[in-house]
């Protein structure tokens, strides 16, 4: 029984001083595709369908290499394209997308010792990733009056793929009022932390989306704080 055992643990450790080939275990890899959702948290996805830009880490990691060197080939292709428009060549690599379309991000892997080469090209499907077309609209009117309606005046919910923005409202005279560039941000009908009064004032918006549509809006809007959005009539 003793002898048994011995026998055992003999073979066990002689296998551990084997050369990974020898035990049939050859260099792998396991990629990832790691990008921050909208609500802020770090996902770990094989596809992705939403807006533009988007920026995304794309990691190799490799198992088993043992004493193989290794050549990381990344290729980036736009479906409908027939070759790459990038390649990289790191383990781990990071791009910002801020295009619309279909886009497919391929890991090619070369390991080397000697005269031992393995190509190592095993993903099921390359990672995905979908940005739709841009979508941008901005309200006529809005009623700063702190009932909690409708009281700052932004972009419209629903946008899409906007990877530039900004926005200024003039007076009549055409003095600048109020500018902003955060497409959640917005006028609260205040210049200078005071109150301006209701009427028409001018917006400018300038803004590109990530399918290449240049936005210039030039509309006049209202300013109506006397306006209560519940009764849909004037408080005073």
């Amino acid at each position: 029984m003793k002898r048994s055992l011995f026998v055992t643990f003999l073979c066990l450790a002689l296998q551990c001083l084997l050369p990974l080939a020898a035990q049939n275990i050859f260099p792998s890899a396991e990629p990832a595709m790691i990008y921050t959702n909208t609500d802020g948290e770090r996902v770990e996805e094989s596809s992705f369908d939403g807006d533009a830009p988007l920026d995304v880490r794309f990691e190799a990691r490799p198992m088993n290499l043992g004493d193989y060197e290794v050549r990381y080939e990344w290729q980036f292709t736009k479906v409908g394209e027939a070759e790459p428009f990038l390649t990289r060549f790191e383990e781990n690599t990071e791009y910002h997308f801020s295009e619309s379309g279909t886009f497919q991000v391929r890991l090619l892997i070369t390991f080397t010792k000697g005269d031992d080469v393995i190509e190592w090209d095993e993903m099921d499907e390359p990672f995905t990733l979908t940005f739709a077309e841009s979508k941008l609209e901005l309200p006529n009117a809005f009623t700063p009056n702190g009932d909690g309606i409708n009281d700052v005046f932004k972009v419209k919910e629903g946008y899409k793929s906007i990877i530039s923005f900004k926005a200024a409202v003039f007076s009549r005279w055409g003095k600048k009022i109020y500018e902003w560039t955060d497409l959640e941000g917005g006028w609260d009908g205040t210049s200078g932390g005071h109150n301006v009064p209701d009427g028409a004032y001018y917006l400018n918006v300038q803004a590109q989306g990530a399918d290449g549509r240049n936005y210039q809006i030039k509309k006049v809007i209202n300013l109506l704080r006397g306006f209560s959005e519940s009764s849909g009539a004037a408080t005073n």
